[in-house]
């Protein structure tokens, strides 16, 4: 992540993985504060024993893409909300990569820091099949969480 203040979104995706029993490694790298670090980080990524990496950052977001410019890991961005624009500026600033430098961009929040830990955890799946198979397991569980009818509930207002 780009910021401590990101983790409030991003633990979201360490506590997915946490569930699915996937390894992780959370770190602050930033692209604007922490140039260096970034670049030490993607180039060696991979022999570090990195298979995807999840990137998340708000405002103008470089660290998912300058991620990618650095390694050919799958990169997956997570945009999160910022002050200023509420976390439109952050996934503009990650979804619109250049041809030949890709990032897979998730929602803005939590809900595309959830999902980007599925979506890495998907593709380890795919050479996998313990992980496969919890997978499966957690996305039985949530459409088995789902009920068919309304219940009636108070509400205060």
């Amino acid at each position: 992540m780009g910021s401590q203040s990101d983790w409030a979104v991003m633990r979201r995706s360490a506590e997915t993985l946490k569930a699915l029993g996937v390894g992780y490694d959370a770190r602050i790298v930033s692209a604007h504060r922490t140039p260096d670090r970034l670049v030490a980080f993607a180039k060696g990524a991979k022999q570090e024993g990195f298979k995807v990496v999840i990137a998340g950052a708000g405002g103008a977001a470089h660290l998912p893409g300058m991620t990618a410019a650095f390694t050919t890991l799958p990169v997956f961005g997570v945009p999160v909300p910022s002050k200023a624009l509420s976390g439109q500026d952050s996934l503009l600033s990650i979804v619109q990569m250049p041809a030949g430098v890709p990032v897979g961009t998730l929602a803005i929040g939590e809900a595309g820091a959830v999902n980007a830990a599925l979506l890495a955890s998907a593709v380890l799946a795919l050479s996998d099949e313990a992980l496969a198979a919890r997978l499966e397991a957690w996305r039985a569980k949530r459409t088995a969480d789902v009920a068919e009818r309304p219940a009636d509930e108070a509400t205060e207002r």
